[in-house]
């Protein structure tokens, strides 16, 4: 329970109706989990409109709507209506004020780019629990308070999450959080209400571009460059041609790290491991630091992330043995996982649901010569046929065997999404086989298996589940390889 002029302290407001003499029992955007006493805050949103709610919400007996705009009330309703220029953008203080501004107790870590936020957060989180330190973190496959995992619904929650993950993770002795900060968590003013002590770019390409996301490329370049003038210390990837624009009018200091341009902090002399069902990188840093790394995951976008990982952790003055040890044995879960079962060949687990993101993993898999480069792949229902097309046709032109195999079909047969990977791949000369069940297929591609051959069970990645006419069903690829093994072995 709060003060209403404590929680409107940060916040320009105009009280328009009723008074200020109110104690706030708790925050909610959502009309359904309005109770009494309650601050509900009216949020414009892409399908709904919280405003649409209000009369509701003060029937269901909250004490203080939170508008940018007109509502339509009850006359005889007791209720203070507090107007903002900006719901979504006064949530996110007002949070922060009702839960004791958190995020002040703890150093705080904001990672934005395209890709490699996931692996590096965890990558962080290792390298500085190494170092002793006591991490939380927010991210796309779950937040960690402690030992407590939650499921992560959005890979930047809304504000009042953020606050109220952050309270909890004050409580439970951490010092630090590593969390990852979308395009759209900074557009709709999510991570509002606090001030990233490091805040980190890693690269950008065209992404969550359309009618729900970002208007056009540019506008996704600049919501990203939101976190720069929200940081006390910038940390970007020199080698992204749009590292510039992204910084742009910072109010951040700001370094550098990179491979291929001049930079605070480099990776250099980097070379392929191959080893008995495993892949990994070497490299040097060098610059702000100089130590040798050896990282257990394949490709030149592991050697960014583990260098990210080090520019951020040098700020903590973790010793450089921490840090290799750190780096040697992190994995993060569906992020070219590897998992072993054999010697003779090696296994990797990814999330790649996209033909981009296919493209550019069986890239870094095919720098390790394999034998065979084998791909285990399907697509989820009610979503475009055209990411089937050409997830199909990168798979057919880039792998030596496609099996082709079920996602998450949702309310689709499970045949006919499959039937349109057929269709891109019918644009290539790619030898592959279908397997409906995705058991069976993980059994065929390791039953199959030949020296030497790379197989990548692509697109589940992190999940644990799948997805059949709205129900999810307990599906997890590691538990189904342990028991195709068991198996083999029985």
């Amino acid at each position: 329970m709060a003060a209403l002029q404590e929680l409107l302290s940060k916040v320009e407001y105009e009280c328009i109706r009723g008074g200020m003499d109110r104690e706030v029992t708790d925050i909610v955007y959502d009309s359904r989990k309005v109770t009494e006493g309650s601050m509900f805050v009216c949020i414009p949103g892409a399908v709904t409109d919280g405003h649409s709610y209000a009369g509701k919400a003060a029937e269901a007996g909250a004490g203080v709507l939170l508008v940018e705009k007109e509502v339509d009330l009850p006359e005889d309703a007791d209720v203070t209506v507090i107007r903002v220029p900006d719901t979504h953008y006064a949530m996110a203080f007002v949070s922060a004020a009702y839960f004791g501004y958190p995020a002040e107790q703890m150093k705080i870590i904001g990672i934005t780019g395209t890709k490699g936020k996931t692996t590096t957060t965890y990558l962080v989180k290792s390298i500085l629990e190494q170092a002793g330190r006591k991490v939380g973190l927010i991210g796309t496959i779950e937040i960690i308070i402690g030992d407590t995992h939650i499921h992560a619904d959005h890979t930047t929650p809304e504000s009042y999450l953020i606050q109220k993950y952050f309270r909890a993770m004050a409580d439970a002795g951490c010092d630090t959080v590593v969390m990852e900060v979308s395009s759209q968590g900074l557009m709709l003013h999510r991570t509002q209400g606090f001030v990233f002590d490091f805040g980190i770019f890693t690269n950008l390409e065209p992404d969550h571009i359309g009618p729900a996301e970002h208007k056009d490329f540019d506008d996704y370049l600049r919501c990203k460059g939101l976190l720069f003038k929200q940081c006390r210390v910038g940390i970007v990837n020199h080698d992204d041609a749009h590292w510039e624009a992204v910084t742009e009018g910072h109010t951040c200091s700001l370094e550098t790290y990179g491979i291929d341009t001049p930079a605070d902090l480099k990776a250099e002399n980097i070379t392929f491991i191959k080893e008995a069902g495993a892949l990994g990188m070497a490299f040097d840093v060098s610059g702000l630091m100089n130590f040798s790394v050896k990282i257990a995951t394949p490709g030149k976008f592991s050697v960014y992330n583990a260098l990210t990982a080090i520019a951020i952790c040098r700020h903590f003055g973790v010793q450089e043995e921490n840090v290799k040890r750190a780096l040697l044995h992190a994995k993060v879960k569906g992020r070219i996982e590897p998992v072993k079962v054999s010697d003779e060949f090696t296994l990797l687990i990814d999330y790649a649901h996209n033909a981009m993101a296919l493209k550019s993993l069986l890239s870094t898999l095919r720098e390790y010569e394999p034998h065979r480069l084998v791909c285990l792949f399907g697509c989820g229902g009610n979503r475009a046929k055209s990411r089937r097309y050409e997830m199909g046709e990168v798979s057919g032109r880039m792998a030596d065997l496609t099996i082709i195999t079920s996602d998450n079909p949702r309310s689709e047969e499970p045949q006919a999404i499959i039937d349109d990977i057929k269709i891109g791949m019918g644009k290539t000369d790619g030898q592959y086989v279908e397997i409906c069940d995705r058991k069976e297929a993980i059994a065929y591609a390791i039953d199959h298996g030949e020296p030497g051959d790379i197989i990548v069970l692509a697109g589940k990645g992190h999940e644990d589940y799948q997805e059949i006419n709205g129900v999810k069903y307990p599906m997890d690829e590691r538990d189904l390889i342990r028991d195709i093994l068991a198996e083999r072995r029985g």
